[in-house]
């Protein structure tokens, strides 16, 4: 039984509503401009002739292993160009994708469209790579609001992923939005209604990598550890950051939080076998 079996689908309706829209993204647009030297800007189709901006960050080495990064709700893909960077040196590709309204990228976000979407960037860079004769094994990344579409394309498309690391993400869709300010009990949101990341993560075989700030006062540690508790990979991993909060994990991690991640991403092993596989 896969995990389109195991899940079902997911109706994301009760999270559109423009009270709770309002307060769980942040989208900024900003001018498409000309990409660091060696980075290489993509639009990527999503459906309704709407485009998502995605940064490709690439090292020269075909055979290295590539992370799909899903950003927090006030992140841009180009607030990660060092980050980008540092992968890179370290021999790793990182790809960092916007959401809809997000950058250059046309249309509004939601809940609905950035879970969607998801599985249209994933098609999107698979081919690409593929296309550059780049073989190396695919892992995807999500911060914060991140977590929701890197447990998605996790769960659902782990036969072509070797991994999945998520940071400051959480467990249940609830307290992140009352920590956001909206009030779930008035508007009827039920956790059945919300992201599903727990049922998301209990199918997910392939090796997972939390990170969690000790000290995060949107998305508390114990999120984290609901997610490692529930997680079905038997190579699992949990590193709180001593001293951090939500918004600081690099800044107090410095060139740890590269080795950490490349490191699991190193030890990732051979590639898989990569079959194309439609959204669901």
């Amino acid at each position: 039984m896969d995990a389109k079996e195991r899940i079902p689908r997911r109706d994301y309706s009760a999270l559109d509503r423009p009270e709770v829209l309002e307060l769980l993204f942040h989208p900024v647009r900003v001018n498409r401009t000309k990409p660091p030297a060696g980075w290489v800007d993509h639009d990527i189709p999503v459906g309704d002739g709407v485009t998502v901006a995605a940064r490709f960050h690439l090292p020269a080495e075909k055979s290295a292993g590539n992370i799909i990064f899903f950003h927090g709700n006030g992140e841009l893909a180009g607030d990660y160009d060092e980050a980008g960077a540092r992968f890179v040196e370290r021999g790793l590709g990182f790809i960092a994708a916007d959401y809809r309204g997000y950058g250059w990228s046309s249309g509004a976000p939601s809940v609905t469209a950035m879970i969607g979407d998801c599985h249209a960037i994933f098609d999107y860079v698979t081919e690409q790579l593929a296309g550059e004769g780049r073989t190396g094994h695919l892992v995807v990344m999500g911060r914060s609001l991140g977590s929701a579409p890197a447990l998605e394309l996790a769960a659902f498309r782990q036969n072509d992923l070797a991994g999945a690391i998520i940071e400051s993400g959480f467990a249940n869709t609830r307290p992140v939005l009352r920590a956001l300010g909206i009030d779930v009990d008035s508007l009827g949101i039920t956790e059945a209604a919300g992201f599903g990341n727990l049922s998301k993560i209990r199918v997910i075989t392939k090796p997972v990598l939390i990170l969690h700030a000790q000290h995060d006062q949107i998305i508390p540690i114990s999120e984290a550890a609901d997610l490692h508790a529930e997680c079905g990979a038997a190579g699992k991993e949990l590193q709180m950051i001593p001293g951090a909060d939500h918004n600081n994990i690099l800044q107090v991690t410095g060139p740890m939080y590269y080795e950490v991640i490349s490191r699991f991403v190193g030890r990732l092993g051979r590639p898989a076998r990569r079959k194309k596989s439609g959204v669901r």
